[in-house]
């Protein structure tokens, strides 16, 4: 006969369960993956039905089989979403680990660095100058710069106006800021392929979703159809205001503020 029993222990094993699952149908979902996960653990709960509750040790049998076998496929199969879920886990914290270290107060020159940048998305929004500009956090992005023209250049509204400028050999990709610089410009950036994004995105769009599921990094996006100001950050998009702009800008650029 089944007998349960529930302890403290028990309710720290589901609790631990429950943030895992929950991790990881966030970072499913954001890759549009949401429905397999579904799937995955409707079959997890039968399996545990089956074997340990209802005691079937045949049809258990088979259930162990193929989880065995699932395991390397799911591995296998989600390999980018498992790097990543760990990756999350380690800038947490390191965030951590940064709040507990005393930071001096912001500078003049960050701040006119992000001014910088307003102001040059604010006038490209008003003349629907497409744009794609990337502020890079604290992972790697070396990989995406290497794939454009490096600049190494101080942060300029009209150099950056002047990048993006229609027909200009450097106004098609993504623009890198890095340590108060413009690092590269047109550079290749992963397009998400999560299937709930809306049809009205473009490519850019696109790009910018793709690049803040992998890194902690912040996109701005400006559309060349609308003129309108988006702002991607950790898989997930948003349209914003040109005041709301500053606002986002200065979180990233101090997160511990």
């Amino acid at each position: 006969m089944f007998v349960f029993e529930f302890g403290f222990k028990d309710f720290v094993d589901i609790l631990l369960v429950a943030g895992i699952l929950y991790e990881t149908y966030r970072l499913l979902r954001r890759s549009g993956a949401a429905n397999l996960f579904w799937g995955i653990l409707a079959f997890i709960v039968v399996w545990f039905l089956v074997s340990f509750v209802f005691q079937l040790d045949l049809t258990g049998a088979l259930f162990d089989r193929i989880i065995s076998v699932g395991a390397i496929a799911i591995i296998v199969i989600f390999q980018e979403e498992i790097r990543l879920f760990f990756y999350r886990i380690g800038a947490r914290f390191s965030s951590f680990q940064f709040l507990l270290r005393r930071r001096d107060k912001e500078d003049d020159a960050s701040r006119q660095q992000v001014l910088e940048v307003i102001n040059a998305c604010r006038h490209m929004a008003s003349t629907k100058t497409g744009a794609l500009i990337v502020l890079a956090g604290e992972s790697d992005l070396k990989e995406y710069s290497d794939t454009g023209e490096r600049l190494n250049a101080t942060v300029s509204a009209r150099l950056i106006e002047n990048i993006f400028f229609k027909n200009t050999p450097l106004h098609d990709g993504a623009l890198i800021i890095r340590n108060g610089k413009l690092e590269a410009a047109a550079c290749i950036l992963p397009v998400s392929h999560n299937q709930t994004i809306p049809l009205h995105y473009g490519l850019r769009h696109r790009s910018a979703l793709g690049l803040t599921e992998k890194t902690d990094a912040t996109c701005i996006v400006v559309s060349e159809e609308t003129g309108r100001i988006s702002v991607a950050r950790e898989g997930e998009i948003h349209e914003v205001k040109e005041d709301e702009l500053f606002l986002v800008l200065h979180a990233t650029a101090n997160p511990a503020d």
